[in-house]
């Protein structure tokens, strides 16, 4: 009995002091886990335009895993692009500032000028400045170790990823397109790959790959799909089911787009007239500077695409889930300009067989108008989704109009609040954006006047001049350069972009007229010199 009654009180005390640690050391946690910064990532499309998903309303592409991001987070419905092609607007997310002020404004290399041009390109840099202070770079120096998986497109080497703020690169390939296609061989240096593999899966093994060696640290991976980008390559399986779901309705396959800038512009009436007849028979740039426009989402090769974008997206949550650091994860979803409803002409001699319409025209942006390349809604009107574990009520819809240079501040706010629910640091480098953080919160407006376009060049797909536009509460004013035309349009009454207002509203128009010109001389935005004034002699042919 003895023996037990001095056992017994020492039993006692042992677990005494057992709890105390175990307590202790769950408080260690706790304190650790609040004071770690969130794991971000960015999850950029190439392509992607507005209505090419389920929850953005698409009659034909099917995205469950990106609908279900949107269910659990917030969706944007007035998001946009800082340009409607790829490069500006990559460098406008990455350093939050416009791509006029950094005076990266076309893709690159950009386009050659041509004989029918009355005005010369601007030339644009041709790589984001190593001075520049990147998303990456911010992210960096407050411990995150960082990726870039993908398309990078902001120059070539010295001014690559690794330059940038990035840890790891995958591929080593720079460039704006897949360097063979999205089957393998890949032929790009640092992306290993086997036999009947698919491009879009293999950089999500790689982003995969990332997450699991960075789960026990913060982490920033930029996952940057090559897809939807052409060539329109769509993974085998999918193209074979959504060949058993395309059908073809009575609307029209393609209209007719014009220069707005010419001196008698074509009427809506004067374009759908003109489809009629021979001469404008064909897909090719068409008499009077018209290219013909997709009108229908029904093309089996993208939509196949756009289904392996959507299972990438979903292998990277059940990876998160799995490793029990989804709560800890912000997921930005979004795409760099609109969907390519219009061929690409850089080459303006190119003619396009009836037979490859499918790798011409990859979708249809309607309501919207226009696509890839235009100043129009289809071309910057972008969907945006994003996930702010337990900040953002579910299933959110957000109708403020924000553009790509918000998500820079956006990030940098939602990470170092974390940590002291103070404000983001280091702001004066993204001048530009703004934080979305309250809008996120379920604030329904932003201390903002307005947003800004600017692409003095002449676009791939189309035959419209180079121009600007200003989006200024509902209303959006473009502004062509050639001939000085400007349009307006009332946008909750008109997203479609049909019914120019400039002559009925003449004091709205010289208000937001106003107000681009003097942005423009902000920003220091580069203008376009007319044919008639002497060439540079550096330019290019």
């Amino acid at each position: 009995m003895n023996r037990y009654k001095h056992t017994f009180p020492s039993s006692l005390l042992v677990l005494f002091w057992c709890c105390i640690f175990t307590a202790h050391d769950k408080l260690d946690a706790a304190e650790k886990h609040s004071s770690k910064r969130p794991n971000v990532i960015v999850f950029l499309v190439d392509d992607l335009g507005w209505r090419d998903l389920g929850c953005y309303g698409s009659p034909f592409y099917q995205t469950p895993n990106i609908d279900q991001l949107a269910e659990r987070g917030m969706r944007f419905t007035s998001a946009y692009a800082a340009c409607h092609v790829c490069s500006p607007t990559r460098a406008s997310l990455l350093t939050g500032k416009y791509p006029a002020r950094l005076q990266l404004t076309d893709w690159l290399p950009g386009r050659k000028d041509f004989e029918f041009q009355k005005l010369f390109n601007v030339e644009t840099i041709q790589h984001l400045p190593l001075e520049e202070v990147t998303l990456a770079e911010q992210l960096k120096s407050r411990g995150y170790r960082t990726a870039h998986i993908g398309k990078w497109h902001l120059g070539e080497e010295p001014f690559g990823p690794t330059s940038q703020g990035f840890d790891l690169q995958i591929p080593r390939w720079n460039k704006g397109w897949p360097k063979a296609g999205y089957n393998s061989p890949f032929e790009m240096e640092g992306l290993d790959d086997k036999p009947g593999e698919y491009l879009t899966d293999r950089l999500t093994d790689e982003a995969i790959k990332f997450i699991e060696e960075s789960q026990d640290e913060p982490f920033f991976l930029y996952l940057s799909h090559f897809a939807v980008h052409d060539p329109i390559e769509g993974r085998e399986d999918f193209v074979h089911q959504y060949t058993e779901r395309v059908e073809r309705n009575s609307d029209p396959q393609y209209i007719l787009e014009a220069n707005p800038d010419d001196p008698s512009p074509l009427s809506r009436a004067d374009l759908d007239a003109r489809l009629r007849r021979p001469s404008w028979s064909g897909f090719k740039v068409l008499p009077e500077r018209t290219v013909k426009v997709k009108q229908q989402q029904n093309n089996v090769q993208f939509a196949a695409m756009v289904a392996a974008m959507d299972e990438s997206l979903g292998r990277i949550d059940a990876t998160l889930t799995q490793l029990s650091v989804a709560d800890d994860t912000i997921v930005v979803f979004f795409s760099d300009n609109g969907g390519m409803s219009a061929a690409n002409f850089g080459r303006p001699d190119r003619k396009i067989s009836p037979k490859q319409l499918d790798r011409a025209f990859s979708t249809s942006n309607l309501p919207l108008r226009g696509g890839k390349g235009w100043l129009y809604e289809g071309g910057i009107r972008e969907p945006l989704i994003i996930y702010w574990p337990g900040q953002t009520s579910p299933g959110k819809v957000c109708d403020v109009p924000v553009i790509s240079t918000d998500l820079m501040p956006t990030v940098l706010q939602m990470v170092d609040e974390n940590i002291s629910g103070a404000s983001a640091t280091s702001m004066k480098n993204h001048s530009d954006g703004v934080s979305l953080t309250a809008l996120l919160r379920g604030e329904t407006e932003l201390k903002r006047d307005a947003i800004y376009w600017h692409f003095p060049h002449y676009s791939n797909h189309g035959m419209q001049s180079p121009g600007g536009a200003i989006r200024c509460g509902d209303f959006k004013l473009i502004e062509y350069f050639e001939n000085g035309t400007v349009q307006l349009f009332d946008l909750a009454n008109d997203i479609g972009e049909q019914n120019d207002l400039s002559k009925t509203e003449p004091e709205k128009t010289k208000e937001l007229l106003g107000k681009l010109r003097q942005w423009r001389m902000q920003v220091n935005a580069q203008m376009p010199k007319s044919k008639s004034q002497p060439r540079d002699p550096q330019r290019q042919p």
